[in-house]
Parts: structure tokens; sequence; C-alpha cells
């Protein structure tokens, strides 16, 4: 069957060929450019918990060498200190005691206990904070840094091909595949079986498609500096809103300050609506009222590394697929404003659409499957922006009566929390609750921490092969995990406990799902009783948590997850490749 075809090599199409070798299809990568990227110290991402261990499991690599964690957050309104937040490391649950896989229990409710620590990462507490909430420290990275770990794995990789000096001049599709026209100075064609396109805002495949890409644009517009200096909170980010100093040309009094490695610092000015120009002096300018304003008056020594201005648009494309032809990242998608971070939500999709698009090579299309991308990635992005869009003119408009509403401060300031660190409808990453590949409601369904359909915690679980392993470790290989939640397993070793109590009827339940599945066992899992079973796609969302071992209805969930039965699938390839599902 022919590669993959993805058009575009920035973070999001390079990690979608990652994620494609790493479940055995091939894939051509058409680069634009040269084969590499501008160093700029001004353009950086931060990624969630979820999103760099991604980047890591595809690399290999620990983004910690190429990027910061930042020690703490705060936050100051004028001279108040509104939050402070340091992040530790957290410490995961104690060993439960008992028979861990005895009989089978009955249907029920059960015991349940508090959420628990994550197992693994890094988690927050704040005075003031309710019992159990909890962040991790997001990861603070050169856009160019990252692209360079997924350039360097890929050189590595042998089913991905990157094609550099390629521009997109023209897509053809047909009821087997697609064809690309290329320019430039070895311009050709490319055979595929599907067709991605993660080329950017300016997409070339969505302007071939005829996708209309509806939004707001300017929505907000930050001055942004990189420079290397002291500042007093060492590793902590900070956001400032209403400075007391005074500032030089129009300004909203917020600016913000994201800490690299080296005391790289990069600040952010939030700039007033209009199209007022920055110039060099007033950056300048800027530069040196926000550090003397930081440290007690004195401007501190500093050396100014890069600069830019950067604007955030709120967009989403009326479709994300035409037959054989797919958007992901800023193509489908353009979001940001509030401290979110749209790289986040185009990896996510790279994640998702991977290894829907693999079991379609390797099995043959599955209509059902391929158009559950759209569905899913489409209502996720879309309930982002309108929170986004519902939360602007709150903390945007400034003034006025809601200045002077008791609270109103701190509201604000966890609505801007919550965009910045990765939490609530602003950053935390989506649910796909109302998915098409939600099984149907099951007699021994029971109820855990995560709701079916959200991303799944990072427990430690004991593989097949006995070793101990983070459960993020074992996603995004195209299988299904099975994980069997039995308390003490930790304390004996695999082979005295593999053929005790439910694991045989479990392991040949999960030998006869319709799709290939790997068989965890866990010591706990956030409100999850023991004997509690759960299925896990391979993107890492929960499908279904089950009271003890129920084949039949596992069977069912399973293929739910993978878009029904295959033989129900009566769209044709022709059919398919017109779009007309789309």
């Amino acid at each position: 069957m022919d590669p993959v075809i993805i058009v575009g090599a920035g973070p999001v199409g390079l990690t979608l060929a990652l994620a494609l070798a790493r479940q055995e299809v091939p894939s051509i990568v058409l680069d634009e450019g040269p084969g590499k990227d501008e160093l700029r110290l001004a353009r950086t991402v931060v990624l969630r918990e979820d999103t760099a261990a991604l980047v890591e499991r595809l690399t290999g690599l620990p983004l910690d060498d190429a990027g910061f964690r930042w020690a703490g957050w705060r936050s100051m309104r004028r001279r108040q200190v509104m939050r402070e937040i340091a992040f530790g490391e957290a410490a995961g649950g104690a060993a439960g005691a008992g028979d861990p896989l005895g009989a089978e229990v009955p249907r029920g409710d059960g015991p349940r206990g508090a959420v628990a620590a994550r197992a693994t990462g890094s988690a927050w507490s704040a005075e003031g904070q309710g019992e159990g909430e909890e962040f991790n420290a997001p990861l603070h990275i050169t856009q160019h840094a990252l692209t360079g770990a997924l350039r360097e794995a890929i050189i590595h990789e042998r089913l991905v091909k990157v094609a550099v000096h390629s521009r997109l001049d023209s897509v053809e599709q047909d009821a087997s595949g697609v064809t690309a026209h290329t320019r430039g100075p070895d311009g050709t064609w490319w055979r595929g079986s599907y067709l991605i396109g993660c080329d950017g805002p300016r997409s070339t495949v969505r302007k071939l498609q005829d996708i209309r890409f509806p939004g707001r644009t300017a929505v907000e517009r930050h001055a942004v500096a990189a420079l290397r200096t002291e500042l007093p909170w060492p590793g902590e980010a900070l956001l400032h809103r209403m400075t007391p100093w005074r500032t030089s040309g129009p300004s909203t009094g917020e600016v913000s300050a994201r800490p690299l490695a080296e005391d790289v610092w990069r600040l952010d000015w939030l700039l007033p609506p209009g199209k007022d120009l920055v110039t060099p002096d007033l950056l300048v300018a800027r530069i040196r009222e926000t550090l003397a304003g930081w440290s007690g008056g004195a401007t501190p020594a500093y050396e100014l590394l890069d600069t830019g201005v950067h604007t955030v648009h709120h967009r989403l494309a009326r479709r994300w697929r035409v037959g054989r032809v797919f958007l992901a990242g800023d193509a489908a998608h353009l979001l940001g404003a509030l401290g979110t971070q749209g790289l986040d939500e185009g990896l996510r999709d790279a994640d998702n659409l991977a290894w829907k698009l693999a079991l379609g090579w390797h099995h043959g299309p599955h209509q059902a499957l391929l158009d559950s991308y759209q569905t899913e990635r489409r209502a996720v992005v879309a309930a982002r922006l309108r929170a986004a869009d519902q939360a602007l003119p709150l903390l945007r408009t400034g003034g006025g009566l809601r200045a002077y509403v008791p609270g109103a401060a701190r509201g604000h300031d966890a609505l801007l929390t919550d965009g910045h660190l990765g939490s609530g409808p602003l950053g935390a990453p989506g649910a796909y609750t109302g998915s098409p590949l939600m099984p149907p409601p099951a007699e021994s369904h029971t109820p855990v921490a995560t709701e079916p359909g959200a991303p799944v915690v990072d427990v430690r679980v004991t593989a097949e092969d006995g070793s101990f392993v983070p459960l993020r470790e074992r996603l995004g290989r195209g299988v299904l995990l099975v994980v069997l939640i039995a308390p003490g397993t930790g304390v004996w070793a695999r082979k005295h406990w593999v053929t005790a109590g439910v694991m045989p009827r479990l392991a040949a339940a999960v030998t006869a799902l319709p799709h290939p599945a790997e068989l965890l066992v866990a010591e706990s899992y956030p409100g999850a009783a023991a004997h509690t079973v759960l299925l896990i796609r391979p993107d890492g969302h929960l499908v279904t948590a089950l009271a003890g071992v129920r084949p039949a209805d596992l069977y069912e969930a399973a293929e739910a997850a993978l878009g029904g039965p295959a033989n129900a699938d009566a769209e044709s390839a022709t059919e398919a490749a017109t779009g007309v599902r789309s």
C-alpha cells in the first residue's frame, strides 16, 4: 500500500510521521523549506504534561535537556501577589493490601477512595486551593529545539522520508489513493494512500479542498522579547496584570515572563487593540521599565537576544476531512488567547489521527473510524474557542463595575491560570464524551475518577514481560490497552500471579478482542475498586471501566472504539474519495 503523504514539516507534521512509523506505517513529509529551522529564541512553545510525554515517547529524547520545566508560577495584580504555585514531585499512592487477584467481585457499588496523586510527573500545591487540585509543571521550549528533536528522530526512522524544497501545487484523489504534485527544484508527483495537511494557517491543502476557515482576526497582539537576565524569582513563570509603573506608548498593563534555561526569559507585553507599530526604541523602553519595576527601581543588566510581535487569531476549519484528505494543526484551527497553546491541540490532532490512519492502512479503510477524527477533535477545539471567546470580554474589557465586584480579580486570575498552566475549559486536554466511538451503556460499567472519553491518569503498570513502566509509555503503538486494577501485585513477581485469580479468564478475553490488545496490571487507579478492568484507546483516552471480567462487554466496548463492526461499513472506496461523508 502507498505511504501516507504529510504536507508540512513543522512540529505537527513531524510528530504525525513518527506516530505513524511507530505503528509500521510509512510516510512522505513534503517540506517546503530546506529541512532546517531558523534559530529564534523569541519563538517558543509551552507543552503540557501529555503533549510533552507524546513527543518524548516518539523521539526517545528527554525534552528537559532542550527545554525548561518551570519551578513555579505566580500571578500579580498591581503590587499584590494573587497566587503562588510551587511545582514539586508528586508521590505515588501506597500499595494496597489483601488478595490482589482473588475471586471476581459482584457488580455493584464498591468502595471508592479519594482521587490519588499522579504516580509520575510534577504536581503543584498552593495556599487556598482545594484538596486534590493539581497542575503539572509545563515544559517551555523554543520551537526550533522542539522541531530539531523531531527531525533528529526522523533521521534514524526508516519509514519516514522527508522531501525538502517540495511545495504542494495540486492534489487529486480517487478510489484507491491520493496524488500530490509539487513544484520546486525537484518538482514531481507523489502517490499516497492518504494526505494530511499540516501546512499551517495559510494551508495550501485546505485551499485546494475549498474548505472555509472562518473566525476572528487579531484577537490578541503581543510584543515579544527574549533576553538573558536575572529576575527576583529564578525559574518561576510570572503573569503581571495592571502593572504599577508607567509604560512608554500604548499599553494594557499586562506582561508575562516565562523562563528558559541559562537565565533566558521570554517576555510578552499584551498590546491594546489596533495596529500600533512596535518600534525597536519602544520595545527597549518597555524592557527597561519592566525589569526596573520588578527589581525595585534599577534596571538590572540584560542581554537582548531576539524580538518579535505575536498575533493571535481564532479560526476553525469547517471540515477536517474530505475523502482521503485530512487537516491537522494550524491548518485546521488557530487559537492561543489568554495563555492557551495552539500547538498542544495540534499535537493531540496527530495523536488522535495516527492510530486511526494506521488501522485503515493495515486493515482497509473504516470510514466510521476515520470520520471520528473530525467529530472528536473539532468538537474539543470548538469548545476551547468558545470558552476563550466567552472569557475575553470579561478579562479584557477592564474597568467598569466588574473591577469592584468582590472576588472578581481572583476569578479573572483563575481563568488566566487555566490558560497558562493547562487546566479547566481553557487549557485541559479535551474529553471525547460525545464521540461516535463510545460504547453503549453496559450493566457492568463502573465509575472511576476518569470519565469515559477523557485521557487516563499516568499510573505505574506491570507490563507483560514483568517490568514496571508508566502507563503512558504503552500508548501510541496502535493496540488497545486493557488494565486490571489489582492491589498488592507490586510486591510479587509476575510469575506468581499471572495464572491466578481472574487473570486467565481476562487474558483469554483480551486475546479474543477484535483488535490486538495488551494486558497490563496496575496496583491502583484513581477512583477504581479492586478488579476494575479499564479499556484504553491507543491515544490514551478511556473507553470504559468494567466491574470485573466481563468478556462480552469488553468485546462490545472494543468493537465500538474501533468504529463498529468492520463488515458493517458499507461505504465504497469511490464514495470515500469524493468526500461524501465529510
